[in-house]
């Protein structure tokens, strides 16, 4: 068997064929596939004879830790042992720079044995990779969010191919027919996910055609339609041309029409008198019912590093100044909206606590009418002094006062949290490693569900049970957006202790999706092994801790324009009278 790096030296060097030759078929059960090329017997012309277009890896799992234990019998110490936490929950351990390294190698290893070729050119990383789990269900498909992590490690180690396949790929997939029950969704939707099949061709039985197969939520569980999964693929659009310096891909037509119909589907107009993203439950990373419908920070959070990006990438011409209007005007509004309302510290839960109801007026001070008997028992003991976070949601009458890693961290990245937040929210993760961090980074959500909320909230879940999976359970892929956001802030070393928690285990519980307990100290009940952005997760944060520079290319910046537009909302008088246009207008009845 080829070896990783001489499987992935043969396949750039294959002469590349056109990845979006189309076909049609007439046959129904494969109206909603994306028919990328054909190859058959010896009869066919010479053109389709070099292309092999079946899905492959550059070597499997199991080879990859066989490896793995031969190193280890030969005499390689393990790089699993030998560490502790000290008091103030930073990390102490007698781990080598042999063994770091040999750990690191181990996970390129992995991450290459997870990706999906197609025509001899990597398209995506499967969700995971486990050779002794029999039940796949979709974790054997490429996810847009899964492959994210994954997509930026193949950045930041110079193989650009596999992400500019990825974004074309996925492009492709957006306009593609969706339909659930009759109804179609808005057309910027992309895909949760997609699969390599090879299927016979018709009229032909000798032949084959290899085909992408995307769900776009219909054969999810919930049949919830993947929210975030376009604002990801803004995000990694940018920082694919940030890292290589190749525009060319982000100024294609087609890609511009990409972002404009995202763009369109999450700036159209609605009931909604917020700002904010609405969305339904199960909608992002936490994809499973868990009481974040409405106005999610995770949302929201990428909604507005989306749009900066997006505003960064969208060529200037007359046809596309409403929207680039339309996307500023949101920019201002979201950003006021999350940073005012969303933000919770000591000093804003005391005055949540003496917040007066039933407010009727303009310059309301409880504008949501927000009842402080909501403020949950437990918050009162864990907020710190110093430091302080977003909520996880906010609609009328409802704040959801639970912590949720991905959004905060995001918020920091994103420039979404003001600078002083940045930093208070880094302090609160500081405040409270035990819980946040434990035996484990990193908790997806704090507090866990429990008893009759949990019941009540989940539906009685088996899968989200208190202090597992998205119901508290410790996420080791979110170790990259803690590191981005800890450069960002100039406070690396949050990420390093994490990351070298996450070492004393990681390789040794063979990369599992998640942990579970309050502190992370078993292994989740349900968790699959060898999980794609597990390893990805790691990688990109050792690759970032060890060039912080790099991480420019996933970090937003708010210009000038948008600062002074911000100042000028704080100052404006929210008495102000509305506007009366068109009052006079005839109506027609």
């Amino acid at each position: 068997m080829a070896t990783t790096s001489e499987a992935v030296l043969q396949v750039l060097s294959n002469p590349r064929p056109s990845i979006f030759h189309t076909g049609s078929s007439s046959s129904s059960n494969k109206s909603n596939f994306l028919v990328l090329s054909k190859h058959g017997s010896s009869s066919r012309t010479d053109r389709f004879k070099p292309l092999s277009c079946k899905s492959q890896k550059s070597d499997s799992v199991a080879d990859v830790v066989d490896e793995d234990l031969n190193r280890k019998i030969n005499g390689t110490k393990d790089p699993l042992v030998n560490g502790d936490l000290g008091t103030n929950g930073a990390y102490s351990s007698t781990l080598q720079t042999a063994d770091i390294n040999s750990l690191e190698e181990e996970a390129w290893d992995l991450l290459r044995a997870s990706m999906v070729y197609y025509c001899g050119n990597p398209v995506g990383t499967i969700a995971a990779n486990d050779p002794s789990d029999s039940s796949i269900l979709n974790y054997d498909q490429v996810f847009i969010r899964d492959f994210i992590p994954s997509g930026i490690a193949f950045l930041l180690k110079g193989e650009y191919d596999i992400v500019r396949n990825f974004i074309l790929h996925t492009l492709q997939l957006q306009s593609w027919e969706k339909t659930m029950d009759c109804h179609s969704p808005g057309q910027g939707l992309m895909p949760a996910s997609f699969k390599v099949r090879t299927v016979p061709l018709d009229g032909d039985d000798s032949a084959t055609e290899d085909i992408l197969d995307p769900d776009f939520g219909e054969a999810a569980i919930g049949r919830v339609a993947p929210v975030d999964s376009g604002l990801w693929w803004i995000i990694l659009l940018r920082a694919y041309g940030k890292c290589t310096g190749d525009l060319s891909v982000q100024e294609r037509i087609d890609v511009q029409t990409g972002i404009k119909m995202i763009l369109k589907l999450c700036l159209a107009d609605g009931f909604d008198m917020f700002p904010t993203l609405l969305v339904t439950d199960g909608s992002c990373m936490i994809d499973r019912r868990m009481g974040i419908h409405g106005h999610p920070l995770e949302i929201q959070a990428l909604f507005y590093s989306a749009l900066l990006s997006a505003r960064e990438m969208l060529t200037r011409e007359d046809a596309s100044a409403d929207l680039m209007t339309a996307l500023n005007n949101r920019l201002v509004a979201l950003s006021f909206h999350v940073r005012e309302y969303y933000w919770i510290d000591m000093k804003k839960l005391n005055e949540i606590y003496r917040y007066k109801t039933e407010e009727y007026s303009y310059d309301a001070v409880n504008k949501f009418n927000i009842y402080p008997d909501q403020i949950p028992p437990w918050l009162v003991e864990w907020m710190p002094n110093k430091g302080g976070y977003m909520i996880g949601n906010l609609q009328p009458a409802h704040m959801d006062f639970r912590f949720f890693s991905l959004g905060n961290l995001w918020s920091i990245a994103s420039s979404l949290a003001t600078n002083e937040q940045s930093h208070a929210i880094l302090d609160l993760f500081e405040a409270k490693w035990g819980e946040l961090v434990g035996d484990m980074p990193l908790k997806i959500c704090y507090p866990a569900l429990e008893e009759q909320e949990w019941r009540i909230i989940t539906g009685s879940d088996p899968k989200n049970t208190p202090w597992s999976y998205h119901n508290g359970g410790s996420w080791p892929t979110l170790l990259w957006q803690l590191t981005v956001a800890s450069i960002k802030m100039n406070r690396p070393e949050i990420a390093e202790n994490a990351v070298k928690i996450a070492e004393i285990r990681l390789a040794k519980d063979k990369w599992p999706e998640y942990y579970d307990t309050k502190r992370g100290r078993f292994i989740g009940k349900q968790s699959r092994l060898f999980q794609t952005w597990s390893i990805a997760g790691y990688v990109v944060a050792k690759q970032l801790l060890a060039n912080p520079e790099a991480a420019k290319v996933l970090v937003n910046i708010e210009d000038s324009e948008l600062i002074n537009a911000f100042s000028c909302m704080l100052s404006t008088n929210p008495k102000k009278k509305r506007s009366r246009k068109g009052l006079n207008q005839p109506f027609i009845i």
